[in-house]
């Protein structure tokens, strides 16, 4: 019954959607109070509604209600009950339902907290949402409806995929998602501030919170799936340059750019053009990720679906929405005239070669992970574009940005004295210069990569402390950092994060040592500085696998560091390996053992890698999505919004 209830109230929210994609918008055109007022009550309802839908399947899952499809293709009995609620959005059918709440969500955020918007903008913002909403709406009920009853119900299922019985993937993709389809509010502001033919100060301030939390959320969800792939799959790595990894990494830079390009809009009316674009492919790349990794055109782990038929209906989706606001783009762009004049040498200046960085960056993703795709459709030739590539296309790029990013930051708006900003910055790149001659020295017959990634992690991360403290006035009182405006403090740790994330990164890539070999049961082996002992392999039974453990003692001088247990699961309902890494987890290093097959001889496979700086990668990412929240909760927009609310009476149009 509860079932049929959300089928019914998912039905529902179609409906409602559809009526707030076109109300409000023909209330905004004709300047009716009463027809725009539709918006904010639909976008609460329509929400509420999907809400109601997305819990009556959770119920279904909780319960092992098998009667439904869905639940039997995708849980079991016997699984343990994060993994039934993750079940949910671990197939297609539930994450596109996770994907519409959502979206959801976002249009009922934007009609709480967007009483300060002037009314036409506000109709037009959340009858747009609504309009994407109504395509996936449709995209699920008539192609991927989740509420699909067995005539005959078995008596259990047939277990999720194993690769996603884990924590780190039960929550990646809810924050995915979160970045995701948070870029679809950027895509509403951007396309109701096309109809309107205006985008001023007020605008950019109101585009940014949204471009911020949605960066956030991707933040997030881009380093869980990455953590997940490096102590899950057992290859030893954090990034693959996999298409869904890109699909995910290409939205990420485009935000960031609409981030810092959001800024010249709000503190000097400029580049207003390129940011409308910006919100607009930003989102068509969310479009572009959810194609890829629904229709089967490339091949990945992460992959949810391979079906054609429901890819083609995306691919109309994302045709219809990218395609239609671009040509709007094309007819209203020149109406989006800036105001704000700078020079060659000023922060203005240094946000659009960031722009631009970021933008072909994320141009020569694409290209990469395309591009077998149109050599095999166009010159009937099969390509694999790997690691290498992206490594030696996309580097330059971050080398770039690493370098600028600093005296980018201290430059002044409108008009900067490079001079001043560079002799600020003499202590912070002496420090960067030793730090890479010290490295350099400690490393012998390695790569110059290490000491490299190390000087731009110090250059970026003294940028910003100096950046800081030129805040406290020629007086250097510090206690002024105390009363500086949490934007500050968040751009600051969001671009310490952002170097941390390199150093580690660099350091992981550069000094990994890896050992692979037949391991004998009580005999010790050397890698690198440490002593490594398998001493047993014993059968675990798990709540639904069973597991094959070794037993590895650690050694460092001749002392136990780690005792640590890698396994190898076989899940017998679904009838698939996975592989469970052991890690000893350090603040300088990771020792990552991987057990393997067992060997005529009576060894077995063991897999063993040193890993310097490997939890740096994330704790960088952890540090600039704390940065993005610390803008977040900046009183700037609070009193920005407030101040609006009271400039602006109800029901007339702000100019």
């Amino acid at each position: 019954m509860v079932t049929e209830l959300g089928h019914f109230a998912l039905i529902l929210a179609f409906l409602v959607a559809i009526v707030q994609s076109i109300v409000p918008l023909v209330g905004a055109h004709k300047r009716w109070p009463g027809w725009m007022a539709v918006a904010e009550p639909a976008a609460t309802v329509q929400f509420l509604l999907t809400a109601f839908a997305f819990a009556a399947l959770t119920y279904a899952f909780v319960t092992s209600d098998f009667s439904l499809r869905l639940v039997w293709l995708n849980s079991h009995s016997a699984k343990p009950m994060i993994y039934k609620i993750s079940g949910v959005w671990g197939n297609h059918e539930g994450s596109m339902l996770l994907w519409v709440l959502i979206l959801t969500l976002f249009g009922a955020m934007a009609a709480w907290f967007g009483k300060g918007l002037p009314p036409t903008l506000r109709a037009r913002v959340l009858a747009v949402q609504s309009a994407v909403a109504v395509a996936f709406f449709a995209f699920i009920i008539f192609t991927s409806n989740p509420f699909l009853r067995l005539v005959v119900p078995p008596f259990d299922g047939q277990d999720l995929n194993p690769l996603l019985q884990d924590p780190g993937l039960a929550f990646h993709p809810p924050f995915l998602y979160l970045g995701y389809v948070g870029l679809s509010i950027c895509f509403s502001f951007a396309v109701a501030a096309l109809i309107e033919g205006r985008v001023d100060a007020a605008w950019g301030r109101w585009v940014r919170p949204w471009t911020l939390a949605a960066w956030v959320f991707l933040t997030i969800g881009i380093a869980l799936g990455s953590w997940w792939a490096y102590y899950e799959l057992g290859w030893g790595g954090f990034w693959f340059w996999d298409p869904v990894e890109n699909a995910s990494f290409m939205p990420w830079l485009l935000a960031a750019a609409l981030l810092h390009s959001a800024i010249v809009v709000e503190k000097r009316e400029a580049l207003k053009s390129w940011t409308i674009l910006l919100a607009i492919l930003a989102f068509g790349f969310s479009l572009i990720g959810t194609f890829i990794v629904r229709s089967g055109l490339l091949t990945s782990v992460h992959a949810f679906a391979n079906d054609p038929e429901r890819g083609v209906f995306i691919l109309m989706i994302m045709v219809f929405f990218t395609g239609g606001a671009l040509t709007l783009y094309a007819f209203r762009a020149t109406a989006m005239e800036a105001k704000g004049v700078f020079g060659v040498a000023s922060r203005e200046s240094a946000l659009v070669a960031n722009n631009v960085i970021l933008a072909v960056s994320c141009f020569v993703v694409f290209v990469g992970t395309m591009w077998p795709v149109v050599a095999e459709m166009f010159f009937d030739t099969k390509l694999s574009v790997g690691a290498p590539f992206f490594n030696m296309a996309f580097t330059p790029f971050m080398v770039v940005l690493g370098l600028l990013l600093p005296l980018g930051s201290m430059l002044s708006w409108k008009r900067a004295k490079v001079d001043r900003a560079i002799k600020q910055l003499v202590p912070g790149f002496i420090l960067s210069v030793l730090l890479l001659g010290l490295f350099w020295t400690m490393q012998t017959g390695t790569s110059l990569l290490g000491p490299v990634g190390v000087f731009l992690a110090a250059w970026v991360i003294s940028g910003a402390v100096v950046d800081l403290i030129n805040r406290t006035g020629q007086t250097r009182d510090l206690s002024r950092l105390l009363r500086l405006p949490r934007s500050d403090w968040g751009k600051a740790t969001a671009h310490i994060g952002f170097g941390i994330t390199m150093v580690g990164i660099a350091g992981l890539m550069a000094w990994q040592e890896e050992d692979i070999r037949v391991a004998q049961i009580g005999e010790p082996f050397q890698v690198g500085d440490f002593e490594l002992e398998l001493t047993a392999v014993n059968q675990v039974r798990g709540p639904n696998y069973f597991s094959t453990m070794g037993d590895v003692i650690v050694r460092s001088d001749g002392e136990q560091i780690a005792f640590l247990n890698p396994e190898k699961r076989n899940y017998p309902v679904a009838q698939m390996p996975t592989t469970e890494a052991a890690i000893d987890y350090r603040f300088l290093r990771d020792i990552y053992v991987v057990i393997g097959d067992p060997q005529d001889n009576g060894g077995w496979v063991m897999r063993t890698y040193v890993k310097p700086l490997a939890n740096w990668i994330w704790a960088g990412a952890l540090l600039m999505s704390l940065g993005g929240v610390l803008s977040l909760t900046d009183r700037r927009y609070r009193v920005a919004a407030g101040a609006r609310r009271q400039a602006t009476p109800q029901g007339v149009p702000a100019e």
